[in-house]
């Protein structure tokens, strides 16, 4: 559906993330409205996978409709009204390392239920990722076809995105949003992607001040806690953990580049 850009006027901006703006879309929905360099397709595989995760019952938001506004495609959510455990340490401090065991208890949980057949592949989606890294050198290609030739076939659900930001606690509960990056797969190596995105992951644009001197001063905390009350739950090695940690690490630069790239492409399109 299309819908015109005036529209927008009319609805309040609530969120700002990296590849998206949200906004308020009446009383009980919100439209997620990607940036332009966002193609399609990928709006598209995020609607999708949304729906399976939430037909199967998942602790996830509704996925509408697919909108497009002007030269940006979006998706029209439920909206889920409540704190995400970022703004909930916020205004409660002495709450940090409870949301830190609350986020690897959540965690776990996803970990043992069987992904819907519609997700994809967690292994394909990371070899698709570092195949099309032209940046990447040729040593750590090697190092990944490594590890890759030795990912476990496992089929639980992981989300791809996991960290305080993404849980927001609810009267029904915790509801885990932003489902874009979900697969089946290996806990462990979606696990390696939460610690990574603790180590490196920037801060969204529009964060306030308070809220990024909260995530410097907590981050570290907030991994060690969130990682030992993990492996607390679900024992694993640290060795392997700190193998698929190397992989994430280098799907992370490969996707950081990948979306310079996209925005290059778009500026080009669209010169001032």
């Amino acid at each position: 559906m299309s819908i015109p850009e005036a529209q927008l006027l009319r609805e309040t901006l609530i969120g700002t993330g990296l590849t998206a703006e949200v906004f308020s879309w009446g009383q009980d929905r919100v439209l997620k409205l990607c940036l332009p360099w966002r193609p399609l397709s990928d709006v598209q595989r995020e609607f999708a996978v949304t729906q399976a995760i939430h037909g199967a019952g998942l602790p996830a938001p509704a996925a509408i409709e697919l909108v497009v506004v002007g030269d940006r495609h979006g998706i029209i959510f439920e909206r889920i009204r409540g704190p995400s455990l970022v703004r909930q340490v916020e205004s409660r401090p002495w709450t940090l390392f409870a949301a830190a065991r609350q986020l690897a208890e959540l965690h776990a949980r996803l970990h043992v239920l069987p992904a819907p057949a519609d997700l994809p592949s967690q292994r394909q989606k990371i070899k698709a990722c570092l195949d099309s890294a032209a940046d990447l050198p040729p040593s750590q290609k090697e190092i990944a076809r490594f590890h890759l030739a030795r990912f476990p076939a496992e089929d639980c659900v992981c989300h791809g995105d996991f960290h305080p930001g993404n849980i927001l606690l609810t009267a029904r509960g915790p509801v885990i949003i932003d489902w874009s990056a979900a697969t089946r797969g290996y806990p462990l190596v979606d696990v390696a992607r939460t610690c990574v995105l603790f180590e490196s992951a920037p801060v969204p644009p529009g964060t306030s001040l308070r809220i990024r001197i909260l995530i410097k001063l907590t981050r570290r905390l907030v991994h060690a806690a969130y990682l030992k009350h993990y492996l607390a739950l679900r024992p694993a090695s640290l060795d392997e953990l700190e193998m698929w940690r190397e992989l994430q690490r280098m799907v992370a630069s490969a996707w950081v580049a990948q979306q310079q790239a996209a925005m290059a492409r778009v500026a080009v399109k669209t010169p001032l």
